[in-house]
Order: C-alpha cells, then structure tokens, then sequence
C-alpha cells in the first residue's frame, strides 16, 4: 500500500482544491480519501509525503498521433527511416509522454494495436491508450494518402489498413476492418482540414449524411464511440446531425449556432486542439498557415459559445506531427482562449475520461477507481503552465505503481 500524505487535492470534477489530504493506494486502486488528520494509514503503507504539493488525477489527451514524426511526405509515408527505427521512437514518445504526467491517450490514427498490447502487458512503459488504428474518409479526404504528383502510399501495412472508403456498404465494411485490426475508437473525418492538401479546405465536405449515419450506426452496433474531425460548413452539421460522440476541431462551430445547441443536448464532446493550430500558423507550408490564421478568432468564439451552452470541451493536442511530451501545453492555450483553470484541468481528467469512455475507471480521484495520479510542486489553478515543467512533476502513478518519482535524489 501507498499514503500520498498531507498534500492539497484536484478531484477533477470541478470541485475546489482540497488541502491537506491523505490519498491511500491499495494495489492498481484508491482505497481512502480524507483529512491527513483523520485517515489512518496501515502499519507497513510505503508514506509519500506531499506536503505543500498537489495532488491530481492523471492527464488525458483525448486527441494524439503518438506515432506520427512529422508533416513531410517521407515521414507521412514512413519512407525516411526503417520501421524498426519508427517503432523505437514511438515506444519513447509513450515513455516520454507517460514521464509528463499523461497517464491516458487516445490516439486519432497511425498507432497500431501492437503498442497497446506492450503497454498493457507490460514490455513497454506508457500511457492508458485508446487507439483508432486509422481515420475513416472518402477518395480524395484527409485519409486517403496521396502525392502531389498523384502517387498512391507504396506501403501496404496490414496494421494500419487503408482509411479510404466511398459509399454507405463500403464504409460499414471498413467500420469492421478496423475494429478487426484493434480499433477502441472509430475516427472520421467530414471535412478537410488545415493540414489538408491545397484545395480541400477546412469547410469541404467529404462524406455525405446518409454515409455519416452509416458510419455511426455501424461503429455504435460494434461497440465503438466515434470522434470526427470536422472544422466548419456542411460536414460539420453532418456529424453533429448524425450523433458523432466527438468533433475534433469544430474551429467553425461559431457561425452556426444551432450546432452547438444540438451538441449540448446530444452530449457530444468538444476536442479544439489549438496547439495543432498554433503549430500549423508558425511552421507548416503556406497555404496551412493561411487557413491556422483564418480561423484563430472564430475557434476561440467557438469553445466560449460551446461552454456557455454547456458543451464539454476537451484537452486534446493533436500535435504529434510537431512535438511529443508537452500535451500540457494544451490546457495552457485553453486557457488562453477563455477557460479557467479549473475548467481546462477538468478538460484533461474529468471530462476527458467521459469523452474516452473510461469515466468508470480514471479521470477523477475517487475511492474505487484506479490510482492514475500525478503529484506536482505547486498548483496549476496558480500558473497553469507549470503543468508543462517536468522538474515540478514528483510523481507519475499509473494503476497504483509509480513510474517518476522525483523524491528520490
């Protein structure tokens, strides 16, 4: 057993910082919750003392590419190095991801089943995954990977089968195959998107209402939530119509208001994923930087008018093609663009479990659920940033066992 003693607690519900409380860990689950005053801690309990520290529930980035390298065509087609080499990296990005407090991920695309099966069977250290094995779209869509000059992807891998689909019956079958292959998530996409190829914009539609029901039905018959991207125009209201479970993106939700209504009461999540954006307007090709620009202000109207009408927003970065293991960096432009602190940390815990599926087993702290736990110098409801300093991060604990403990000297 393990007692986390004297430190001050973020639930991740919402709810005020609690100070001096005493977390006991019994096995892979929170066993007691209380006053360090008044929790009895057993003879032979391992004691951390996490006086003046918080104490806080896991991170979760419900949008990742835990495997992606880069926007270039070499590495998007993996032709730059030997996949072995591919492979050794993503198995550090998982390490290095889990090292900055973000004990789950949910992964939209390019991550097989293989790094799930090693984190959980312990060969490889990393983060509570949720895998969408590859996105779903048309000919011609985000998905379907093709050159400048017209090349189709050389590389068939039976892991990360084909996204491509056209018509309803072709879309269940690929519902299927990607459940087959691993799928916990079935990811989508309606719309083009900033990173999209020059004439395939973040308002183009790429799948029809009668396709996105398809799709939904199908993955829902299977078991499986959906998350699809979608940033503005006819697509967007396609996916929203059809009952998607998440918009990732959704940066033009703003101009048409009766979508974010229809998402609060249908219970669809929000995944804004600025840092992406943020990325894309800096450093990527010029017509990406174009279309980052274009839609800054509108996005950040989009999550205000979202969360005022109730709408859950939730941390995901989408940034892999960029940078790995600084997803805290998300809840910082959160806040930026009009959230409280509160607000954003329950954007990666509390919030984001329920978009995940895993509200039942971590996002909070509660006694019952697994001890998925990050301990951390100071108090990110102060400085939200300081989420991003791995040197104030004492302790990374996943399913009761400590993976970073800083204490030791």
């Amino acid at each position: 057993m393990i007692a986390l003693t004297g430190g001050n607690l973020i639930i991740g519900n919402g709810d005020p910082i609690i100070a001096d409380t005493t977390v006991i860990i019994n096995g892979e689950k929170i066993s007691e919750i209380g006053p360090s005053n008044s929790v009895q801690i057993p003879e032979g309990t391992e004691i951390i003392d996490s006086s003046g520290l918080t104490i806080m529930p896991g991170l979760i980035d419900c949008h990742d590419h835990l495997a992606s390298k880069g926007y270039d065509l070499p590495s998007r087609w993996g032709l730059n190095e030997p996949i072995s080499l591919q492979h050794i990296r993503t198995a550090h990005v998982l390490s290095d991801t889990l090292a900055a407090g973000y004990t789950c991920v949910r992964d939209a695309g390019g991550l097989d089943a293989g790094f799930k099966l090693a984190v959980e069977q312990g060969l490889h250290p990393g983060p509570r995954l949720v895998i969408s094995v590859n996105i779903i779209s048309p000919t011609g869509g985000i998905c379907d990977r093709v050159s400048g000059s017209g090349h189709q992807h050389p590389h068939a891998d039976p892991r990360l089968p084909s996204g491509v689909a056209d018509g309803i019956d072709n879309i269940r079958t690929k519902v299927r195959e990607m459940v087959r292959v691993g799928a916990d998530v079935i990811k989508f996409a309606t719309t083009g998107g900033a990173s999209s190829r020059p004439g395939h914009g973040p308002k183009d539609i790429e799948y029809s209402y009668e396709e996105v029901v398809a799709l939904v039905q199908e993955a829902n018959a299977l078991g499986r939530k959906t998350m699809c991207h979608a940033l503005g125009g006819t697509g967007l209201r396609n996916a929203i119509q059809a009952g998607a479970n998440s918009i990732e993106h959704g940066c033009y939700l703003a101009e048409d208001p009766d979508l974010i209504q229809s998402m609060a009461e249908q219970g669809i999540f929000l995944v804004p994923t600025f840092e992406v954006y943020e990325y894309h307007s800096t450093v990527s090709a010029p017509h990406m930087i174009a279309r980052s620009k274009d839609l800054e202000f509108v996005h950040e109207e989009s999550v205000q008018k979202a969360l005022e009408a109730g709408v859950k927003v939730v941390a995901g970065t989408d940034a892999g093609g960029f940078i790995h293991g600084n997803n805290a960096h998300e809840l910082e432009l959160l806040v930026k663009h009009g959230m409280s602190p509160m607000q954003a940390i329950q954007a990666a815990t509390g919030w984001a479990a329920e978009c995940v599926g895993l509200e039942k087993e971590i996002g909070t702290v509660e006694v019952g659920k697994l001890a998925d736990l990050v301990i951390i110098d100071g108090n990110p409801l102060a400085n939200i940033s300081i989420l991003q300093e791995k040197e104030r991060i004492q302790q990374v604990i996943l399913g009761g066992s400590i993976f970073v403990d800083q204490s030791i000297k």
